[in-house]
């Protein structure tokens, strides 16, 4: 697991629990505590505890494996694509389950091209604290390609014996991201700009106005270059949406709220971008990448102790 964030710690929990034979790439506060005291996941379907995992910030320590799962943060993604090469074989496969539409020539340019298969997962966890991951909810599924890849059916059968997870090998992994990047671009960019779990936005009239047009914007802008999203998509967003618990809010949210740097530039950031490109307009979007643009490397600007107010 390259990543042992909300998704990589929490996948990497329940694969090991089901028998893999599982290594974590982290760092800093987070590895630590893993070292010291192991991974501990927090979940309504039932919690694990590893007291022991295999962690390390260093892909030499772990050497070549089978299989790479790719799960770090978007701004991450070339500095860690970057320090794989110890960890590939010929024979290794490098599945990426991150946000956005860009992860695999993202990966693309630093291993061969053939070794990288693209996933997408509707899964939502979050670390709570250093060693500890809350699952949040979200479907089960995840979707992958590489459907005649030897590796993704022994992946599968992983999943199977897991608690919790549902891989789906698919034949067209690209439609499938971009519905995942429509899907949460909107869901990220609500949650992140309005500070509320997706319960009350699609229960107020207004908020969810707003989301609902990042969503169609999103359409519109997948349609433009060539993958229209296919018949039903928002009945199926909205039950991907209603599938959370209400207070759950997106990865992105949660980052903002907590002063981390956020991966606005590859949500509503590329929806503004490919929408100049191909002459969408996409009000929505734009607001949400130039309001929270501020925060995109982190940290709130610093409050001014000398206040001044107008009007009163």
């Amino acid at each position: 697991m390259i990543g042992a964030g909300g998704i990589g710690g929490y996948l990497g929990a329940r694969l090991a629990e089901a028998g893999g034979d599982v290594s974590f790439i982290a760092r800093g506060a987070h590895l630590q505590a893993m070292r010291r005291a192991g991974l501990r996941i927090q979940s309504d379907i039932g919690n694990v505890f590893l007291p022991s995992v295999s962690a390390s910030d260093a892909p030499a320590d772990i050497g070549p494996v089978d299989l790479v799962i790719f799960a770090v943060k978007l701004y991450d993604s070339e500095k860690a694509a970057a320090a794989l090469g110890p960890l590939i074989s010929r024979n290794t496969r490098i599945v990426t389950l991150q946000n956005g539409i860009d992860s695999v020539a993202t990966l693309g340019r630093h291993v061969p091209g053939d070794q990288v298969i693209g996933g997408a997962t509707y899964l939502s966890a979050f670390i709570k604290q250093p060693g500890e991951v809350v699952h949040a909810g979200g479907l089960r599924h995840i979707l992958v390609g590489g459907h005649r890849e030897p590796l993704i059916k022994d992946l599968q059968a992983l999943c199977d014996r897991a608690v919790g997870l549902e891989l789906k090998p698919v034949a067209d992994i690209d439609n499938v991201l971009w519905e995942k990047f429509v899907t949460l671009a909107a869901f990220s960019g609500g949650t992140s700009l309005m500070r509320s779990g997706i319960g009350p936005i699609l229960d107020d009239p207004e908020a969810r106005i707003f989301v609902e047009q990042l969503r169609d914007e999103g359409m519109a802008v997948a349609a433009a270059a060539g993958h229209p999203m296919a018949e039903g998509f928002e009945g199926r967003v909205m039950t991907r949406w209603t599938a959370f618990p209400p207070n759950v809010k997106s990865s992105m949210a949660n980052d903002l709220e907590r002063g981390k740097p956020i991966e606005v530039a590859w949500l509503s950031g590329r929806m503004h971008e490919l929408g100049i490109k191909f002459g969408i307009a996409t009000p929505g979007h734009t607001a949400v990448f130039r309001a929270l643009h501020l925060y995109a490397a982190g940290a709130a600007p610093l409050a001014v102790s000398n206040q001044c107010s107008l009007g009163g």
